[in-house]
């Protein structure tokens, strides 16, 4: 059998392969955060194509963890019962259900990128005041956010863990903390973006110490059956940034909160940044945790080939590879990239006609 073709089992859940939909936002979400027909569309037809892991958009955790006004949202019922068709038609179709929990920090009340408009959205237009660490935007363009003191950090725990409350009860069967990509939690890590003395700042552990309470707070929240999986930016790729040997540290903390895959991404934290971007550019940072921190990983970035993603999994530099623009291209992707690779991957009985 292909390593990619392999289960993975992640507490009490089996992905039926290595292959996941990365989380990319569709910026198609109703005006109050509700999924809609297109993410049942688009996430159910992955499933059909063969996905073992089915990863949502950023999905906040509260109203203005949003990236945009028209990103998904899980901070009420009526969000629960928006999801539920959806995971149901995932799971039907063979894949793992699995929400990507955000906040996007001083990211937040931007435009999507298909509007005309660019930068930080007004109140005027459904935008509203972001937070971060700090009160600097993270480009001039961007709304300047306001500091989140003791008592807004103490909120923001409390959102992620009813948010994974809320994914439990909307049938999803994995969670992801979104800790990634200069988006809140990432931004109080990295030491370009978290300049405060309090607890929640300065040093390595203050600075770790909020995405870990995260961490924390999902466990508790979702028990001990179901796998929380945690992106990070593995490096800031500029000086004096987070690096890859702060990662690995991360990652055993991570995985001592709770943590059950650490998916390695990288960048976010710096507009400036000189990112090395080819295929699989990310892989090197994936093994590196993997093999440092002894924690499963999930390796992401310009993973397009079969062999490739195979030859991944093989040489132990991820247990999970998760595709983003290759899949947007092609659904059917894990299903063909699995034929290629001999695994004989079952094709549902409405499409056998065509192998």
């Amino acid at each position: 059998m292909s390593p990619l073709a392999q289960p993975l089992k992640l507490r009490d859940v089996t992905l039926p392969n290595r292959i996941a939909l990365a989380p990319m936002c569709q910026y198609s979400a109703e005006a109050d955060g509700l999924p809609n027909g297109w993410h049942l569309t688009h996430l159910a037809s992955r499933a059909v194509g063969g996905a073992g892991l089915v990863l949502t958009e950023a999905t906040a955790v509260v109203a203005e963890g949003r990236i945009s006004p028209r990103d998904t949202g899980l901070w009420s019922p009526a969000h629960v019962d928006a999801w539920r068709p959806i995971t149901a038609q995932v799971a039907a179709h063979g894949a793992v259900p699995a929400v990507q929990l955000a906040h996007a920090g001083f990211k937040a009340s931007t435009w999507w990128p298909f509007a005309t408009e660019r930068g930080g959205v007004a109140d005027a237009d459904g935008g509203w005041t972001p937070v971060g660490p700090g009160d600097q935007p993270f480009v001039p363009t961007y709304r300047t956010p306001a500091a989140l003191d003791q008592a807004g950090v103490d909120a923001l725990v409390t959102a992620f863990a009813q948010a994974a409350e809320y994914a439990v009860a909307a049938g999803f069967q994995a969670v992801e903390v979104h800790a990634a990509h200069g988006y809140l939690l990432h931004e109080f890590y990295s030491p370009l973006t978290n300049h405060r003395t309090d607890g929640y700042g300065g040093s390595w552990d203050g600075r770790t110490r909020l995405a870990l309470e995260v961490v924390r707070a999902v466990r508790a929240a979702v028990g001990d059956r179901i796998p929380v999986l945690v992106r990070i930016s593995a490096t800031d790729w500029t000086e004096g940034g987070w690096t890859v040997d702060d990662s690995v540290r991360f990652a055993i903390e991570l995985a001592r909160a709770g943590a059950d895959l650490i998916d390695c991404s990288s960048g976010g934290a710096d507009p400036n940044a000189q990112i090395p971007i080819g295929p699989g550019y990310q892989v090197p940072l994936s093994a590196r945790v993997r093999r440092d921190a002894v924690v499963p990983t999930g390796a992401v970035g310009l993973i397009t080939e079969p062999e490739q993603a195979e030859q991944i999994v093989a040489d132990g530099q991820a247990d999970l590879v998760l595709l983003g623009r290759e899949l947007l291209r092609d659904p059917y992707w894990p299903r063909r990239a699995l034929a290629k690779l001999g695994a004989q991957p079952h094709w549902p009985d409405q499409y056998l006609r065509a192998f």
